[in-house]
């Protein structure tokens, strides 16, 4: 296996457990943090190298709370892996942007409690966050035609969606976008020092938008599904605009660990 880190990755979200035909080969790796939610699989995109992850498993056994993040991130780093696309379904939290739409958040506010969210339970390291998705994949999804550039997402805890009081709550500080996977995703790829943006498509009015109307988990998965052919071309076009334009490993602004000396070594 070579580790040269100019392999590309996407992490599939719900409804999203496969990428690529049989001829791709699976990878089972281990970490010290366990197995990550599913072999890891590594196919051709057009000339490109992608490994694929589905977060939740193959089977959507992991729901958004139990998902082996640190696992998930560190497999992914330890195969090769430097940059990474985190496809996930969302609700709008702004009337404008509905159902069907894509969007690539620029900043993330976390809501989530007690889940592990670092691989530095000892050292003392600190890491710059204020701007956590890569921008240089950011700008490989948000050049491509009907993407939406830009918006707050905030991460719950789940797996129950949010009252009506909260989401309006939500909507009034700003954020456009609300998730329950963003988070501890991103930061754990920028504590490996690899670069992360994710691409949200919208499958759902949050519960504080439309009056009579709430969120039902059976509705998130049939709009996700109704979109997913458009949703994986879209991937597709992003990692061959990345791979083209985006150099081949880790980005300056995703490398944090810079005259820092850490307490593990890095995949």
């Amino acid at each position: 296996m070579i580790h040269n880190g100019r392999m590309l990755a996407v992490i599939g979200g719900s409804g999203f457990y496969s990428f690529f035909g049989p001829e791709a080969r699976t990878v089972n790796l281990d970490t010290p943090y366990g197995p990550p939610s599913a072999p890891i699989t590594v196919g051709a995109v057009g000339d490109h190298e992608v490994a694929f992850l589905p977060r939740h498993g193959v089977n959507h056994e992991f729901s958004a709370h139990t998902v082996p993040y640190r696992a998930n991130m560190w497999a992914l780093r330890a195969l090769g892996v430097r940059r990474i696309f985190g496809p996930c379904a969302v609700g709008s939290l702004d009337p404008r942007l509905g159902p069907g739409a894509m969007a690539v958040p620029d900043q993330l506010v976390d809501r989530t409690s007690g889940r592990a969210d670092t691989y530095f339970d000892s050292g003392g390291v600190h890491i710059g966050f204020a701007d956590p998705f890569c921008p240089s994949l950011r700008a490989a999804v948000t050049g491509l035609p009907g993407v939406v550039d830009g918006g707050t997402m905030v991460v719950i805890q789940g797996p129950r969606f949010s009252t009506r009081a909260e989401s309006r709550w939500y909507a009034n500080q700003g954020f456009r976008l609300i998730n329950m996977t963003g988070y501890p995703e991103t930061v754990l790829s920028r504590e490996l020092e690899m670069c992360y943006a994710a691409v949200a498509l919208v499958t759902d009015l949050d519960a504080g938008i439309e009056a009579g109307q709430g969120v039902r988990a059976a509705d998130v998965f049939a709009e996700f599904e109704r979109n997913l052919v458009p949703f994986k071309q879209l991937l597709h076009e992003a990692i061959d605009s990345a791979a083209n334009t985006s150099g081949v490993s880790t980005c300056t602004h995703c490398m944090p660990h810079e005259g820092v000396t850490l307490p593990i070594v890095l995949p």
